[in-house]
């Protein structure tokens, strides 16, 4: 007897049966708020450690009445709400002309990082449309463009400061974004719009070097003594930011809570409600573990984030499967990324470590996910590591680690983009992970996947 779980996959909703004795490890409940709409107006005007941006408005307008604004918002790898009743982008502006900044003074700036940027099909798709009917600009930062960039001198931990010179040049800094789970600094949202969203590739170097990523306090759900966190706050100080508006999601991406105001008191606020229902505790470790990459995981670059959340549930040595829906343009990730990916592939995940930390290694940016993607996989070794996602073809599966998920599917149904094979593939793989543990061994399904953070013991 089967049991059905339904999960989101990419955009879409996937259903597939596991045997009863698998256990379903899944966030608490939380509830979407009752009235977001309002919620978010009050909460313009009733912040958390400033004045409500009305006022800040026409305290800078009192000053300059040529003021500019800049509203920072999140590229298409978070489901950030932008739009419909839910949408946190509209009212910003709308505040903003109520108070008399006219719509050629607002800009909309995209903080990607080190992203590629957003198309215009991604931005119609994301923003609500009054942003368009209203001639609101839009601009995407290139964190490789040394001409739109502004360098502020040095953080104390040594960082050189290149920040986004549209951004440092508007007079009223508004940051939006969502706090979630970050499984390196703690928490997203915050002042991880302005570090690494608006800064240059440069600053990266530090921010992401191997040393950070390997620090101790570099974690899922955690702050103190987070070099990665305390690195992007002095950013975001040097740069500047007046009012931040963040939201925390539940797992059907309903609004649970609007925190705006103060660049860390709001963004603390938010993490302190995230930690509450994000949590999952469990009293074992499992052999197999099946997961999936959720909204996230649009390119294999994501990904890690869902295997990264699993490692707390599963035993060193075990099972590992993921599903993912890499939708993306570039389904793997930037040819940087694919070149260091490989490597990795190649020499193992314990040499590449040990190769990026050697003084004779020179940083190269997307490094820091393919040594994520080394942890786990130090953990899990690759031949029991099970990667599916509908999207690839086969020389893309050559160029990633562990297991492709299409030799337990039919010749004629590998590599084809449905996501109907999803079920053959996870019962290909219990079928021979159970073959090899014996029919007791213990089984998790983690319903959130790169969401729910399984506590580690």
């Amino acid at each position: 007897m089967n049991k059905s779980i339904q999960f989101p996959f990419g955009p879409d909703e996937v259903t597939i049966h596991i045997p009863q004795s698998v256990d379903v490890l899944k966030m608490p409940v939380a509830e979407r708020l009752s009235n977001p709409e309002t919620e978010i107006k009050q909460s313009l005007q009733h912040a958390i450690g400033t004045p409500g941006l009305d006022e800040i408005v026409r305290q800078k307008l009192a000053s300059k009445p040529d003021a500019t604004a800049v509203i920072v918002i999140s590229d298409h790898t978070r489901p950030v709400p932008y739009r419909g009743s839910q949408g946190i982008l509209w009212p910003i502006i709308e505040l903003l002309l109520q108070c008399g900044v006219p719509q050629e003074r607002i800009l909309v700036l995209v903080a990607p990082g080190t992203h590629r940027p957003l198309t215009d099909t991604e931005l119609k798709t994301m923003l609500d449309e009054r942003v368009f009917s209203a001639g609101i600009p839009i601009k995407s930062h290139n964190a490789r463009d040394t001409a739109g960039l502004t360098h502020l001198g040095r953080t104390p931990a040594g960082s050189e400061v290149f920040v986004n010179s549209d951004y440092l040049n508007s007079d009223i800094k508004i940051l939006t974004g969502l706090v979630e789970t970050h499984f390196i600094a703690g928490f997203s949202g915050g002042r991880k719009s302005v570090c690494p969203g608006l800064i240059g590739e440069e600053t990266t170097f530090l921010f992401h070097s191997a040393e950070y990523l390997s620090a101790p306090g570099s974690r899922d759900l955690n702050l103190v003594e987070n070099p990665l966190h305390e690195e992007a706050v002095q950013v975001a100080r040097i740069a500047g930011v007046d009012f931040i508006v963040n939201v925390t999601l539940n797992r059907s991406f309903d609004v649970t809570g609007v925190f705006s105001g103060d660049l860390e008191q709001a963004h603390l606020a938010a993490t302190e409600l995230l930690r509450r229902y994000v949590e999952i505790r469990s009293e074992r470790k499992y052999d197999i573990v099946i997961t999936h990459a959720g909204f996230v995981g649009i390119n294999h670059y994501q990904s890690v984030k869902a295997g990264l959340a699993a490692m707390g549930a599963l035993r060193k040595g075990g099972w590992l499967i993921a599903v993912a829906a890499n939708t993306d343009v570039d389904p793997i990730g930037t040819q940087r990324y694919q070149s260091l990916l490989h490597l990795m592939k190649m020499i193992g995940p314990e040499q590449f470590v040990k190769l990026i930390f050697s003084p004779d290694w020179t940083f190269v940016p997307d490094q820091w996910e393919v040594q994520a993607w080394s942890n786990l996989l130090m953990h899990v070794p690759p031949d029991r590591f099970v990667y599916y996602s509908p999207q690839m073809n086969a020389a893309q599966y050559a160029i990633i680690p562990g297991i492709d998920g299409n030799r337990f599917l039919p010749a004629a149904d590998r590599y084809q983009n449905s996501n109907k094979h999803i079920q053959a593939v996870i019962d290909g793989v219990l079928e021979l992970a159970t073959a090899e543990l014996g029919d007791s061994a213990r089984i998790a399904f983690l319903a959130d996947g790169p969401y729910g953070i399984v506590a580690r013991q």
